[in-house]
């Protein structure tokens, strides 16, 4: 599989290393000193662009790429106030595209525990739920996209309407902390007078990340139309 890189940070570099490890090529790699590449031929002639970036280049950085022909891997956080409008502009172009606020295997697998768990705890009302996220300090968005996710995963399975970092009342918390150099911790907590429950998943580097994201492009190959990493997993 041809594959573009948008973004070539330390994620972008992760997710070539895995690409190439399992046998893919790497067509042109954009990122802020040689964004008008893609528009190139090299560009144009990729399978799937997968694109970290940043909240404020991704919207467009995605769009170009539909406009292109290229399908698209997407795993910036903190953009999708546009993401109806870039489904709609990807079902017209007939291509293929993929977004997930974090692409690693067990992060989507944690999600998943957190839906189940939300349904069950949704019969307990005297449990108060809380999020907890550390990442490092280079950052942008908080709360994370994971949190997000989180965070809307349970209030569509319960009678918060909200979350809120600032302790609204009535809102469901999340706790966003910054922190060194932390790729990722996300923890869900149930509490009450007795007892706590809680799950956490602690991403020990990049690269489950960068997996997931490469995983996602060979799902991809071939297919029109918007998918999760639901569908790449085979998740109810």
């Amino acid at each position: 599989m041809k594959i573009a890189l948008i973004g070539y940070g330390k994620m972008g570099r992760t997710i070539e290393r895995l690409a190439l490890e399992r046998g893919h090529s790497i067509t042109v790699r954009i990122d802020v000193n040689n964004t008008a590449d893609i528009r190139s031929a090299e560009f144009k002639s990729s399978d799937v662009a997968i694109e970290f970036t940043s909240p404020e280049t991704a919207f467009k950085n995605v769009a170009t790429a539909l406009e292109l022909g290229v399908s698209v891997v997407c795993g910036t956080t903190g953009w999708t106030d546009g993401i109806e409008e870039i489904k709609r502009l990807n079902a017209e172009k007939q291509q293929g595209f993929i977004y997930s606020s974090n692409f690693s295997l067990g992060v989507n697998i944690f999600f998943h525990i957190n839906r189940k768990l939300a349904e069950i705890m949704n019969r307990y009302p005297d449990y108060c739920p809380a999020i907890e996220e550390v990442h490092h300090i280079h950052k942008k968005d908080a709360p994370s996209g994971t949190a997000l996710t989180l965070a809307e995963d349970i209030i569509s399975r319960s009678a918060f309407k909200k979350w809120s970092i600032d302790n609204e009342e009535g809102a469901l918390p999340i706790n966003a902390i910054r922190r060194g150099e932390v790729p990722g911790i996300h923890s869900v907590r149930y509490e009450n007078e007795v007892d706590t429950i809680e799950i956490t998943h602690n991403a020990k580097s990049r690269d489950g990340f960068a997996l997931g994201a490469v995983i996602a492009a060979e799902y991809l190959a071939g297919k029109k139309g918007f998918f999760t990493m639901k569908e790449v997993l085979g998740l109810e």
